[in-house]
């Protein structure tokens, strides 16, 4: 089969050392992937003078497995957001975002294991037919939810839950009150959940999603739900295990995959070597999953969860007092 390829995007900000942490676990984990490097967000607009240059694009055709650093869409016309861009241009429908609880990490929880699956291309989020009238007195956006778009993501959802030995799925949904959109994906939902007897199926209003998962999010397994209340939950989520350092994202459709941190390029510490590379070294393990090297994965989550546990080594957002390169090379160590 040859050396896998991936295609790399290092990204902005913090993004390349980040990056590189993550590569170099991977390499000390014995992946001997071939890592085609190419640029996108500022980074690219400075070199290439475009935001997505087509040798980016590309790549991410051509090796279908993508590891992206935090990305800058700069502020003003063009593009609303790159991310949104990439998941249309390669119909990433479904976005996956696994949060853990991690020993040491100062979260309000202990044992969190939920995994938050969102459509990625549909709904309020995606964008359509947004127009404020001439006198600025009044703007409107629509949200389309199509039959295929439900079931496509509800049947991905119950076929990971299954194969990930889970117990449960929630379907998160406004049905009561947004009858036409949430109603159909609600009853999506319903019919793809007989097909599963095997997995308990739930369903929860979303409001009353958000007062249980800080009340009691223990109860919480499986949840797949529409993209806007998939962006809010799936943050949420991350607050219960950490915040946005401890949370990765799959971004996954037919033909391509792309495993990303979740939070920003975060620019004021750029270059500083304080960022945490815990939430893309994550998205690395999401990625090794993806390709069915599961021993590797677990590898390697092992030696970040020791590492978070001991506490000596790890950066401050974790309470620690050191850099990207420390925690990396703790890590490294425990390999």
């Amino acid at each position: 089969m040859g050396t896998r390829k991936i295609t790399v995007l290092p990204g902005d900000g913090i993004g390349p050392s980040i990056i590189d942490s993550a590569l170099q676990i991977l390499d000390k984990v014995g992946c001997d992937f071939e890592y085609e490097f190419a640029d996108a967000g500022l980074t690219a607009l400075e070199k290439h003078g475009e935001l997505l240059p087509q040798r980016t694009l590309d790549l991410i055709e051509k090796n279908q497995v993508t590891l992206k650093g935090p990305l800058t869409t700069p502020v003003g016309g063009g593009f609303t957001s790159i991310n949104v861009t990439l998941r249309k241009r390669f119909n990433l429908y479904a976005n996956v975002r696994p949060v853990l609880s991690f020993a040491g990490t100062q979260a309000r929880y202990e044992n969190i294991d939920i995994i938050t699956i969102r459509e990625n291309t549909e709904g309020m989020y995606s964008g359509l037919g947004q127009k404020v009238s001439e006198d600025g007195r009044s703007a409107e956006a629509m949200s389309v939810i199509t039959r295929e778009g439900a079931e496509r993501i509800v049947t991905f959802a119950y076929e990971l839950a299954r194969k990930e030995g889970r117990k449960k799925v929630t379907a998160v949904h406004k049905a009561n009150i947004m009858k036409s959109t949430s109603g159909l994906f609600l009853d999506v939902a319903r019919e793809v959940a007989e097909r599963y007897p095997d997995i308990q199926s739930d369903e929860m209003i979303v409001d009353a999603t958000c007062m249980k998962l800080v009340m009691n999010p223990e109860q919480f397994d499986v949840i797949v739900t529409t993209n806007l209340f998939g962006d809010i939950l799936s943050d949420l989520c991350a607050g219960l295990v950490g915040g946005l350092g401890m949370a990765p994202g799959a971004n996954i459709g037919k033909d391509a995959a792309i495993f990303e941190a979740v939070h920003g390029s975060a620019p004021d510490i750029a270059g500083k070597n304080l960022a945490n590379p815990t939430s893309v070294i994550l998205a690395s393990i999401q990625m090794l999953e993806y390709l069915g090297m599961a021993d590797k994965a677990e590898a390697i989550r092992s030696a970040i969860s020791a590492v978070i546990a001991e506490g000596d080594r790890t950066t401050r957002d974790l309470g620690g007092s050191h850099g990207t390169t420390d925690f990396t090379q703790a890590v490294l160590e425990r390999l």
